[in-house]
């Protein structure tokens, strides 16, 4: 056998290869995320839910939704471990602390129209050119000239036939 013949089945396995390794350090990463879990970390797990992690067993996570209310989850339902200042945005609400490079946003409109309005003026100025210019014509006259006068020779109009 070729090279050339055994050429596909080799990129086959090796595209095989790529893909299992890729899911293996995916799987890998999460197990690790897992296990760096503590008590009193906050939590989202698959289904959506944030919680926070209140006893950590071997396969089973106690973890607290709502004050008092404990639910047993398996660890691998946890989908991310969260860090304590986006727990809190999250699920307290909580503002992060912005520098004061945040984008300030008028009360009014004014700044957004005199945009408006400069970008219209320029577009007016533009559009008064084009209108002066010749409109070109779309229509097909000489397809229509044609199927008029294989009408007039038949002296058949769409649709018509011989048949009674």
């Amino acid at each position: 056998m070729s090279i050339v013949t055994l050429l596909p089945f080799i990129v086959l396995i090796g595209a095989m290869f790529l893909m299992t390794r890729s899911a293996k350090k995916k799987q890998q990463a999460a197990a690790q995320m897992r296990n760096e879990m503590q008590p009193g970390t906050g939590v989202r797990t698959i289904g959506g839910m944030y919680a926070t992690v209140k006893e950590i067993g071997d396969e089973t996570v106690l973890l607290e939704v709502a004050p008092g209310v404990h639910a047993v989850y398996a660890k691998n339902s946890i989908g991310a471990v969260l860090d304590d200042s986006e727990y809190n945005r999250i699920v307290h609400g909580d503002e992060e602390e912005s520098d004061s490079d945040t984008t300030v946003v008028p009360d009014d409109a004014s700044s957004l129209t005199e945009a408006a309005e400069a970008a219209e003026a320029t577009e007016s100025t533009e559009t008064a050119e084009v209108e002066d210019a010749p409109k070109a014509d779309l229509t097909k006259k000489a397809d229509a000239a044609e199927a008029a006068a294989e009408g007039q020779k038949d002296g058949k109009t769409d649709g018509e036939t011989d048949a009674k």
